[in-house]
């Protein structure tokens, strides 16, 4: 179960929608002032307000509190769409077979990242790489991305990705190593969109299908045994 509060502006977006505004009403200022033109000028600030929403949707981040026994429970690191739940070999740190599961995050998404587990972290690394579509199946090991493995309470180890897109050039992970963390947390932030890989334990039970839609830090993907 869960509960979701209310609205604000994530702060990687701050500074970001204050200059835009900034720019914006600078930009129109001048088109009313110098070219006196009613049409040319309402048709800009409608644009611009459109503009301006848009990248506002782009940062906005709810306040969302878990309720229930979070003991086991593995949550969606994001908002988005299920767009692979396979068995896979991770190759990059854990060197064995894994569940992989994979939520596509769009521009109309929270792009804010969620811890998906209580635990430890205990690995975090960032990859250079490409930036092909985040919905292809290669995207998870060819473009750039971020690695955090967090010691679950049970042991086991959960690996997440935070994957760069085509549009998304920006990836935030604050989870350093050795950070107590726990669901209800904020673990990064993908600017624009692109992809979360959580690799699973092979025993792991999933709870999420292909297609399925996401609520991040409330949806739960799979629970761990034990």
């Amino acid at each position: 179960m869960y509960t979701s509060m209310r609205m604000k502006i994530h702060r990687e977006g701050r500074n970001i929608l204050f200059f835009l505004i900034l720019g914006l009403a600078v930009i129109n200022g001048s088109i009313y002032v110098f070219f006196h033109n009613h049409f040319v000028s309402i048709s800009l600030l409608t644009i611009s307000v459109i503009f301006y929403l848009l990248v506002l949707n782009f940062f906005r981040s709810p306040r969302r509190h878990f309720v229930g026994d979070t003991r086991n429970v593995i949550v969606a690191p994001a908002d988005g769409t299920v767009v692979a739940v396979e068995e896979v070999m991770e190759n990059e740190y854990l060197h064995e077979k894994r569940i992989q599961v994979s939520i596509f995050m769009t521009i109309f998404n929270v792009h804010a990242n969620w811890f998906p587990v209580n635990g430890t972290v205990t690995h975090v690394s960032h990859q250079n790489g490409r930036f092909m579509a985040a919905y292809l199946p290669k995207s998870s090991t060819e473009n750039e991305r971020s690695t955090v493995v967090i010691k679950a309470e049970n042991g086991q180890d959960i690996l997440m990705r935070q994957i760069a897109g085509a549009m998304a050039r920006r990836i935030v992970t604050y989870a350093e190593p050795g950070d107590e963390c726990h669901i209800d947390e904020h673990m990064g932030f993908i600017k624009f969109g692109s992809r979360v890989d959580v690799f699973l334990p092979l025993d792991a039970e999933i709870l999420v299908k292909l297609e399925d839609k996401t609520v991040g830090n409330m949806t739960q993907i799979a629970r761990l045994r034990g």
